[in-house]
C-alpha cells in the first residue's frame, strides 16, 4: 500500500497538498507535471544544460523552435538515440562498411540540404535572413568536403554514386517539396507573387532543416560525452564533428533564423510549420534506422534475444504508468461517494458529518503512514554501504517493510474508509487516468505486436482495486493479452463492501509472484525478463530481472538501492557498454541479480529500447 501522502515521498511540483486531489484537479495537476530531466537521454548530470535543453524562458519568449524540439525531445530523440546504427557506432562496433554506406547515405541527404537552402534563400525577404542561410549553406558543404575527404582517407571513391535507399530518398524529396511551396496544397513557390507568401514558404523550408540540425548536435553532445576518455574510438572523429561548438552554433544559427521567420505566421500557419518539424525528425529518425547493420545489436531488444525465446515484461503500474497514485484516485471516489449521498438523501447533516469524518480519516491514515514509511526505511538501512550487491539483507530488509505495508492495509480496511464505492465510478476513473508520457503509446504498441514478438506482458501492483487497472489499459486498448496481479476490492452488487482481496500488498509478495511467473515460464521455454518500476517496493523485482529499469526520480529508490551495493546507470550509456562486451562472452550480457539497474527519464526511452522505433 502507499497512501496518498506517499505522494509527498516522491514530490510532484503540482501536488503540494496531501488530500487526494478532486478530479478536475487531478487533471490540472497531471497536464501540468514535469520531469526532472527533460531531454530523453541527458545522462551526465554535471554537464551543463545545452541550448538544446528545454528552457522555460526560451518558451515565454515565444520560440517555434524551442518548443518544437522540446515535444521531439521527449520522443523521436530518444528513438533516434536508440538505433541499431547509433547504438553500433557509439560502442565503436560499427563495421566499417556500414559506416561507409551510412556516408554516401548521408551524402545524398547533404546534397538536399544545400539545394533546398539555394531555394530559401530566394524566397527570403530581408537581408540578414539571406546572409543566415548562405553561412548555413557553406556550412553544409564543407560538410559535404569531410565525408569526400573521410570517404577518400577508407578507400571510397567520392565520386562514383551509391543510389540513395528508400528512407534517404523519403527524406530528401519531402524536403525539397517543401522548398517547392507544396505544402498542405500549395501552388508552389514559382507561383508565389507577393514576398509574404515567398517568406512563408522561406518559413517552412527552415522549419524542415532545423530538426535535423539539432538532433544531430544534441546527439553529438550525448556521445561525444560518453566517448571523452576513448581517445581509440575509430568514430571519434565523426562524432566529434557534432559534438563541437561550431556545430551548435549554426544549430542555434538556423533556430534562430526558424523563430525570425515564424513571427509573421498565423495561427493555422505555425501550426503547419510545427507538423513539418514533427514529420522531418521522424523521417530524419527513419533514416538512423535505415542505416545496414547485419552484425548482432541489443538494441532493441526484440532484435538481440533469440526469436524462439519469450520477451517477459513486468510493469508496476502507480507512478511508473501513471502521474498519479491510485489510492489518491480510490480516496476521492470514497468522499465524493459520501458527498453524492449526502446531497440526495433525507438527513443531509447525518451524510455532511460522515463525508467530513472520512476526509479526516484519510487525513489521519495518510500522516501516519508517511511519517512511519520514513522510520521504516530508516530501520532497514545498513550502517555501512555495500561494495557490492548484498542481496540476502537487501531481502531481509525488506521483509520489515513489507510488515509494515501489511499492517498500513490493515488499518485502512478497519477504518471503512474503502466502503460505498460504485463500481462504475471506479471503471470511470480508471478509462480518465493520465498516464506517463510515453506510456500509452508503450502498451499500445504492445497490444499490436505481442503475439508476432513472441512476448507476455505482466502488470504487479500493490492498487487496492484491479478494476481500475483494467479500465485504465481497456481505454488503451491493450487490455486483452495483458496479465493483472493485483488486490481486488470486494463488492456487495456493485458497491463496495470495504473489504480487499489481499494479493499483492509487499516488495516480498511482488518478487515471490515474479519468480513464480519466471519460473512457470522458464519450464517450458528459454525466456527474457525486464521488470519497470518506479519505487523501493520494486527494487527485488528490478533485480531478479535480466534487465531492471527504473522510471522516475525516486530518491528513496535510490538511497536503499545504493546501501546494499545497487548501481543506478542510465540505460543508454549502458547498452552501449553492453554493445561492447557482445562476441567477448557466449552468454547473455543481460543478467539477473547483477547489481545494476538502468534508469531512464521516459517511456519512449523504454520503447526505443525494447521494440525500436515507431517511424520506419
Amino acid at each position: 500500500m502507499r497512501l496518498l501522502l506517499c505522494l509527498r515521498l516522491r514530490p510532484n511540483p503540482t501536488t503540494k497538498s496531501s488530500f487526494p486531489l478532486s478530479p478536475s484537479s487531478w487533471s490540472r495537476a497531471t497536464s501540468t507535471r514535469t520531469r526532472t530531466r527533460t531531454s530523453p537521454t541527458n545522462h551526465h548530470h554535471k554537464q551543463q544544460m545545452s541550448p538544446s535543453s528545454t528552457s522555460a524562458a526560451a518558451v515565454a519568449e515565444g520560440s517555434a523552435a524551442r518548443r518544437f524540439w522540446i515535444a521531439a525531445a521527449t520522443r523521436e530523440a530518444a528513438f533516434a538515440a536508440y538505433t541499431p546504427f547509433l547504438v553500433a557506432l557509439a560502442a565503436g562496433s560499427l563495421p566499417l562498411d556500414s559506416f561507409r554506406h551510412y556516408l554516401a547515405q548521408d551524402t545524398h541527404f547533404l546534397h538536399a540540404f544545400a539545394r533546398a537552402y539555394e531555394m530559401a534563400e530566394e524566397c527570403a525577404d530581408d537581408d540578414d535572413d539571406k546572409a543566415n542561410i548562405t553561412a548555413l549553406r557553406q556550412a553544409v558543404l564543407r560538410e559535404l568536403n569531410l565525408h569526400s575527404s573521410v570517404l577518400q582517407e577508407w578507400g571510397v571513391d567520392p565520386t562514383k554514386e551509391i543510389p540513395p535507399n528508400p528512407a534517404t530518398t523519403k527524406y530528401t524529396d519531402f524536403l525539397l517539396a517543401t522548398a517547392a511551396g507544396k505544402v498542405d496544397g500549395g501552388k508552389g513557390s514559382d507561383k508565389m507573387v507577393t514576398p509574404f507568401e515567398k517568406t512563408k514558404i522561406a518559413a517552412y523550408t527552415v522549419g524542415a532543416m532545423t530538426p535535423c540540425m539539432r538532433l544531430y548536435a544534441y546527439l553529438g553532445k550525448e556521445l561525444g560525452f560518453l566517448l571523452k576518455q576513448d581517445e581509440n574510438h575509430p568514430y571519434k572523429k565523426w562524432i566529434n564533428t557534432y559534438a563541437a561548438t561550431d556545430f551548435e552554433g549554426n544549430a542555434l544559427r538556423i533556430e534562430e533564423l526558424l523563430d525570425k521567420l515564424s513571427v509573421s505566421l498565423t495561427g493555422e500557419e505555425l501550426e503547419i510549420l510545427g507538423k513539418l518539424y514533427q514529420q522531418a525528425m521522424r523521417l530524419e529518425v527513419a533514416f538512423f534506422s535505415a542505416q545496414l547493420l547485419d552484425e548482432p545489436i541489443v538494441a532493441p531488444l526484440t532484435r538481440y534475444r533469440d526469436p524462439k525465446d519469450k520477451l517477459v515484461i513486468f510493469s508496476d503500474f502507480d507512478l511508473t504508468c501513471t502521474v498519479v497514485d491510485s489510492s489518491a484516485i480510490l480516496a476521492e471516489i470514497a468522499i465524493l461517494s459520501h458527498q453524492k449521498a449526502s446531497q440526495s438523501g433525507s438527513d443531509n447533516l447525518v451524510n455532511r458529518t460522515k463525508s467530513a469524518d472520512l476526509r479526516n480519516s484519510w487525513n489521519m491514515l495518510s500522516n501516519q503512514y508517511t511519517e512511519e514509511h520514513e522510520q521504516c526505511i530508516e530501520r532497514l538501512l545498513p550502517p555501512e554501504e555495500a561494495k557490492s550487491l548484498d542481496y540476502d539483507q537487501l531481502y531481509k530488509g525488506l521483509e520489515v517493510l513489507s510488515e509494515f505495508e501489511r499492517q498500513a492495509n490493515s488499518r485502512v480496511i478497519d477504518s471503512g474508509v474503502l466502503s460505498g464505492m460504485n463500481l462504475d465510478d471506479i471503471r470511470k476513473a480508471g478509462e480518465r487516468l493520465i498516464l506517463q508520457d510515453g506510456c500509452r503509446n508503450f502498451f499500445k504498441k504492445i497490444g499490436e505486436t505481442r503475439e508476432n514478438l513472441n512476448l507476455d506482458i505482466h502488470i504487479l501492483s500493490y492498487c487496492w482495486c484491479a478494476e481500475l487497472i483494467r479500465s485504465a489499459f481497456s481505454s488503451v486498448g491493450c487490455l486483452d493479452g495483458l496479465n493483472l496481479h493485483s488486490n481486488e476490492f470486494v463488492f456487495e452488487g456493485s458497491v463496495s463492501t470495504g473489504q480487499i482481496n489481499r494479493k499483492i500488498e509487499s516488495p516480498l509478495d511482488k518478487v515471490e509472484k515474479f519468480k513464480s511467473i519466471k519460473s512457470d515460464l522458464d519450464s517450458t521455454t528459454p525466456s527474457l525478463s525486464v521488470y519497470i518500476g518506479d519505487s523501493v517496493g520494486d527494487l527485488l523485482c528490478l533485480l531478479e530481472a535480466d534487465i531492471g529499469i527504473v522510471v522516475g526520480s525516486s530518491t528513496t529508490l535510490r538511497r536503499v538501492g545504493k546501501q546494499f551495493g545497487v548501481s543506478f546507470v542510465p540505460l543508454l550509456p549502458g547498452l552501449i557498454e553492453k554493445q561492447r562486451q557482445l562476441g567477448k562472452q557466449e552468454t547473455s550480457v543481460f543478467k539477473a541479480r547483477s547489481g545494476v539497474l538502468h534508469t531512464v527519464s521516459s517511456w519512449s526511452e523504454v520503447q526505443a529500447f525494447i521494440l525500436g522505433n515507431d517511424f520506419s
